[in-house]
């Protein structure tokens, strides 16, 4: 009798259990976050948006970094999970025209984002709405030897005249002004985009990113001819060293300016160099007036339009959005947040990145690569490495290049 008590008792309790069971709602999220840092962000990521939504429970599928690439396509198209990774700017534009990302206008509106995630919102934005959230960013720009500057007597520039300037200083000094390897082409696309941002802002250089501006436009060769002047006082044949080996030429004072993406500090360091003798600069103004934009490569989150649970994928966007999940994301990533009440550590290049990205009110571009197709991106950053080497060959390049414009944006 006892026994029976017992098991009565028991399967009473089962069943009180079992409608908050029933309750607990599912949200599957894909990603590319193999590498440790991304894995262990996002498990952070998920442990906090599941502490505050008991009722919820984050499913994570984590692909292959390049295999991701590939797997977006299908999955969009076969078996949408509610949440999706990847990247701003025009690498979101073929899933946004497609109609497979869902507009989340509303989570901007309802959570004051234009204002908090201001830096990324012409990148997340087409025909006027948003797109995904944006999370983590890293800052490009110019990376000195302090020595080096020290040593010729130059201050930093805040023009490209007075960056120019300073090139004849270092080259009279046996130093070279600019240095950079193009062997694996990207590194060139960093110089060139600045140059157009800096010549003829965002808007122009993402019409040209877009395939709307010919190649042979004179903007475009206006944007040549500000790189013609430094070419004289480049590290000769970049084309034969990879950026690792660009790194060295400023470690060992060969060299005195590099632009680079904020993950080569790391390289400079294991070089030697430190806080002391490592300096970070934002690429100098050319055109006077022209709202500053910068170059950062920013990583997303989407809602696809075959999610099956929208409004709790919205909860996890208004979520990732916040500036402290920002900054606890981004000390696990060494990164930047874009949430601009977000906080950063004491490391001095993020700070200054953090600075200069969260006061760019021209705009965010993404990269070369993933601003423009495939097709166009390898063709341009093929003919910036042949510019480099033989700038009187202009002519044939942007030829070239409208040529590959016209091909690449067909479909």
């Amino acid at each position: 009798m006892k026994l029976m008590k017992t098991v009565a008792v028991a399967t009473f309790l089962a069943g009180l259990a079992l409608p908050a069971l029933a309750q607990q709602r599912t949200l599957t999220l894909n990603t590319d976050a193999s590498d440790p840092a991304p894995k262990a962000a996002f498990d952070q990521l998920i442990k906090g948006f599941e502490a505050e939504n008991p009722d919820v429970h984050v499913t994570v599928n984590i692909f292959d970094h390049e295999g991701y690439k590939t797997a977006i396509r299908n999955f969009l198209t076969a078996d949408s999970p509610d949440l999706a990774n990847w990247y701003a700017g025009n690498r979101m534009a073929p899933f946004v025209k497609s109609g497979q990302f869902l507009d989340v206008s509303d989570v901007w509106e309802e959570n004051g984002l234009k204002d908090s995630l201001s830096p990324a919102l012409s990148s997340m934005t087409i025909d006027g709405k948003q797109w995904g959230v944006p999370y983590t960013y890293y800052q490009w720009g110019i990376y000195f030897s302090k020595d080096v500057y020290k040593k010729v007597g130059v201050e930093v520039p805040k023009t490209w005249d007075e960056f120019i300037s300073n090139c004849e200083k270092f080259k009279a000094a046996g130093i070279d002004c600019l240095t950079t390897g193009t062997k694996s082409l990207w590194p060139a696309a960093g110089i060139f985009d600045y140059l157009d941002l800096r010549t003829n802002g965002y808007d122009f250089h993402m019409e040209l990113t877009n395939g709307e501006i010919p190649w042979t436009d004179d903007r475009v060769r206006n944007v040549f001819a500000e790189w013609a002047k430094v070419v004289p006082y480049t590290t000769p044949n970049t084309a034969a060293i990879d950026w690792q080996d660009a790194v060295s030429n400023i470690v060992q004072g060969k060299a005195a300016n590099f632009v680079m993406g904020n993950f080569a500090v790391a390289a400079f360091k294991d070089g030697g160099m430190t806080d002391d003798t490592l300096g970070f600069m934002d690429f100098p103004e050319i055109t006077p007036g022209i709202p500053r934009a910068e170059e950062a490569p920013t990583d997303t989150i989407h809602i696809p339009a075959g999610a099956k649970n929208v409004a709790d994928a919205k909860k996890f966007l208004a979520y990732l959005a916040r500036a402290d999940v920002q900054t606890q994301m981004n000390e696990v990533l060494g990164q930047l947040p874009i949430n601009k009440n977000a906080s950063v550590g004491d490391d001095p290049y993020l700070q200054a990145g953090f600075e200069v990205l969260s006061t760019a009110e021209g705009g965010i571009a993404q990269f070369f690569d993933r601003d423009a197709p495939a097709a166009m991106a390898k063709a341009g950053m093929e003919g910036f490495q042949e510019f480099m080497a033989k700038p009187d060959r202009l002519d044939a390049i942007l030829d070239r290049l409208e040529k590959a414009r016209q091909r690449a944006y067909e479909n």
